[in-house]
């Protein structure tokens, strides 16, 4: 009789062990923004820095490499694609622009900008076609 009750015990207070209540840090956990998005205050906290550069510092599986034209581009996939072509879409307030000389960040002032979010993954490019097959980088800028 002893040993079931002790058992039971054990149970219970590994079960209760187990248990956690949710406290403000797993909260401010939940609203920091997702994998892939640079905000206006994280452009503000690094100047001097390229949009291109804090993008491939901030977020995971993006390299930066030199065009055959001398530009640093942004490559979101790896080096074999669908369209030969290694870069992403880049859609500026919804309106897709094309890359190469006059595409990507070239043009656009840091101060803005209030959103970049990077999409890699299918489900979420699968959107924009085949254009998106190398990845689509999502540029929002501040509203007046």
């Amino acid at each position: 009789m002893k040993r079931a009750l002790l058992s039971s015990s054990l149970v219970i207070v590994v079960i209760a062990g187990c248990a956690r209540s949710r406290t403000a840090a797993d909260d401010s956990r939940q609203s920091r923004p997702q994998h892939g998005i640079i905000t206006a205050e994280d452009i503000e906290r690094s100047p001097g820095v390229s949009l291109e550069q804090l993008l491939v510092a901030r977020i995971p599986g993006l390299r930066l490499a030199r065009a055959a034209d001398g530009r640093v581009a942004i490559h979101v996939r790896g080096p074999s694609t669908i369209v030969g072509d290694q870069e992403p879409l880049y859609v500026l307030d919804g309106i897709p622009l094309r890359s190469g000389s006059g595409g990507g960040f070239r043009g656009i002032n840091p101060k803005d900008v209030a959103l970049i979010e990077v999409l890699s993954d299918p489900v979420n490019t699968s959107m924009y076609g085949v254009r998106g097959a190398n990845g689509v980088i999502v540029i929002t800028t501040k509203r007046p």
